[in-house]
């Protein structure tokens, strides 16, 4: 049995672990992965990729920088959170403000260190994406539009970090990259209908409150529109392998989005809505597995 002391520890450091989002960290960490190996640097050994400690690096300073931007965007977002995440909100109260900055600083910290194994580069890249993230946390999230669009960049941003270092311009990237950007924009759009209440109370711009739920669903509605776009390119330009299984059904998943989004008018219909785009993109990244199913064996 647990004493009161090591409860308390376990109790902050789960605390911790919902401010840094751990669960979302580890699969961007798994996407980049996945992305090298299948994607990005599909001509290339398994091994080379696997164990390219460059690559390790940057995917490790991406983990730490998120982590970073998870911990100053929920410093400015405390008060929101209160209101839109009631249970959430009490559980990463129970470590100070204090303790949050100072780790966020330490994160950073830690990123430029590891970008600096790689390359000078790399070093101004993670600096860029660093202020990135505190300018939108501080500035831009308030604002409608240029706060919706800065936050699906920032999300895509550790795959462009991984997209420079093997500088492949195969335009089957761009086209995957289209696809991510657009559910993303969507999930962005949904969270702000979702967390309305609590944007107003804080005085938030966002594109619900400014130009009200309709006009947000009917962005919803064409932003669903576009994803046909890179859908078709990839089902029948590019070779995705078995990967086409996940855009017929993303296609499908979407269609079901795009009834429900005019019939919602809850904090919970939003909240369904924003998990079935999360699950897109998380069944996105254990997808691309499908692209080639025997690429581990012909690689080693």
């Amino acid at each position: 049995m647990l004493n009161r002391k090591q409860k308390h520890i376990l109790l902050k450091f789960f605390s911790l672990f919902s401010v840094v989002r751990g669960y979302n960290i580890l699969i961007i960490v798994i996407a980049q992965y996945l992305t090298s190996i299948y994607i990005l640097a599909h001509n290339k050994p398994l091994k080379q990729v696997v164990f390219d400690l460059n690559l390790f690096m940057i995917v490790l300073a991406s983990a730490v920088t998120i982590a970073g931007g998870y911990i100053i965007n929920n410093f400015y977002d405390s008060e929101k959170d209160l209101i839109n995440r009631p249970i959430k909100s009490r559980l990463d109260r129970l470590v100070s403000q204090n303790t949050k900055l100072s780790f966020y600083f330490v994160l950073n910290f830690l990123a430029v260190i590891m970008a600096s194994y790689v390359s000078f580069k790399a070093v101004i890249f993670f600096s860029i994406y660093i202020f990135g993230i505190w300018f939108y946390s501080h500035k831009l999230k308030k604002q409608p539009f240029i706060g919706n669009l800065t936050s699906a960049i920032l999300t895509i941003t550790p795959f462009f970090a991984i997209f420079m270092y093997y500088k492949n311009f195969e335009a089957v990237i761009f086209v995957h990259a289209m696809f991510l950007f657009l559910i993303i924009s969507m999930r962005e759009l949904t969270k702000d209908l979702e967390n309305i209440k609590g944007d107003l109370v804080q005085d938030y711009k966002t594109i619900p409150i400014i130009y009200g739920e309709k006009a947000s669903k009917l962005m919803l509605t064409i932003l669903s529109a576009l994803t046909l776009i890179p859908t078709y390119l990839l089902l029948f330009k590019y070779e995705v392998g078995h990967m086409y299984l996940y855009f017929y059904l993303s296609t499908l998943l979407l269609l079901g989005f795009l009834i429900s989004i005019w019939r919602s008018k809850t904090k919970t219909h939003y909240l369904i809505l924003h998990n079935t785009l999360k699950f897109i993109i998380v069944l996105g990244v254990f997808s691309i597995l499908l692209i080639d199913i025997t690429i581990v064996l012909h690689r080693i």
